[in-house]
């Protein structure tokens, strides 16, 4: 016998093409209600054929924040547990039993779960971060534009529980436009020029789109802010930085602000891989050997949004190959080019190297 009501909301326009999948991994709580914000194809007709609890509505001025509070507005209140989802994921099945296990009545007030956010080619998670979209129907909000977050304001402390059985999976629509976003996070950071957070997303989000200048100031404004403490939010803003100035060519600026995200966070992968990266553009093969020895030194993926996919799949194995092979150690080149082969089989240029690498080896008898 099930020990809460549970419900399931979400927001979405135009997903047609994930209302089946979607419903069948949600299908586990009581209810799902979904707030429909202007749909133009079937979304709306397939979701109540499928049981669901549509609402439909027109903002007159997009918001991530005001469309998930009034989706949150039509789960009633006797609901125990509210579990807020996109249409593009997916949560793998017996989700409710470990979240009813590990909800403590009268306690929990958010749960953190696991989310993997992308993957790789063989299916395996390839960034993999917590999540904390599960949450008490009372005193929760959502705030911010985009990149919107729960707020709590309950009288009691939030108190989190964790369970990292619970996957979320994120299987997006590559074609789908996020040029709204750039407009909303100025916005956010204009209403609150104070939260380090979303200053960090609006220098990001110059970046992808190579606004270059704006890149630069807005991260740089960021790690001068006293509550910009995280030290891997830190060390992403400072390699967003050097990557700016990668395309800035100015290679120089670009290598100190690499060895400051290294100073910053010595003990994630990505500082080191990414001036191993720009090392190869120099031809700098000693550095690019030590810079990816030091990043294999780190064998845990740190569960947070800040991963980067290159620094866990073939690419830090292709670096060690070619420098390797520049340096004369043929040997270990081969190992690298082996292991970067066994990662990416379809690669082609991979396995051309392997070859290449091997006749050498042969030639030096370092074969095995």
């Amino acid at each position: 016998m099930s020990k809460y009501k549970i419900a399931v909301y979400a927001i979405c326009k135009n997903e047609e093409q994930f209302v089946n999948r979607w419903v069948d991994s949600m299908s586990e709580a009581d209810e799902i209600y979904v707030t429909d914000t202007g749909s133009t194809d079937s979304t709306v007709e397939k979701l109540r054929n499928k049981g669901v609890i549509v609402n439909t509505v027109n903002l007159s001025f997009w918001r991530f924040d005001v469309a998930r509070n009034i989706s949150l507005s039509f789960v009633p209140k006797d609901f125990d547990i509210c579990v807020c989802t996109d249409l593009d994921e997916i949560l793998e099945p017996g989700w409710r039993e470990l979240l009813e296990n590990v909800w403590e009545k009268d306690k929990t007030t958010c749960v953190k779960y696991t989310y993997n956010w992308s993957f790789n080619p063989n299916g395996t998670p390839s960034i993999t971060f917590w999540y904390e979209k599960i949450h008490n129907r009372k005193n929760y909000r959502w705030i911010h534009p985009v990149h919107e977050v729960l707020e709590y304001y309950g009288k009691n402390l939030c108190i989190y529980s964790y369970e990292e059985k619970i996957h979320l999976n994120h299987y997006p629509d590559s074609s789908k436009s996020r040029g709204q976003y750039l407009e909303l996070l100025e916005l956010s950071v204009k209403e609150k020029p104070d939260d380090d957070r979303n200053v960090h997303y609006l220098g990001r989000e110059y970046m992808f789109y190579e606004m270059w200048d704006k890149c630069i100031e807005t991260l740089k404004m960021h790690l001068k802010m006293p509550t910009a403490l995280w030290k891997d939010e830190r060390c992403a803003s400072m390699r967003y930085i050097a990557r700016a100035y990668k395309n800035k060519n100015d290679l120089k600026k670009s290598m100190i602000w690499l060895y400051r995200a290294i100073a910053e966070a010595p003990y994630l992968r990505e500082p080191y891989v990414e001036m191993a990266q720009l090392a190869y553009i120099q031809k700098d093969w000693l550095k690019v050997y030590y810079m990816i020895t030091e990043a294999l030194k780190i064998e845990e993926n740190p569960k947070t949004y800040i991963n980067e996919d290159f620094c866990w799949d073939y690419t830090i194995y292709d670096l060690g190959t070619i420098s390797c092979y520049e340096l004369g150690l043929i040997k270990k080149s081969l190992q690298f080019a082996r292991k970067a082969v066994e990662m990416n089989p379809n690669n082609e240029r991979l396995s051309n190297n392997l070859k290449i690498i091997e006749n050498a080896a042969k030639t030096t008898n370092y074969s095995q």
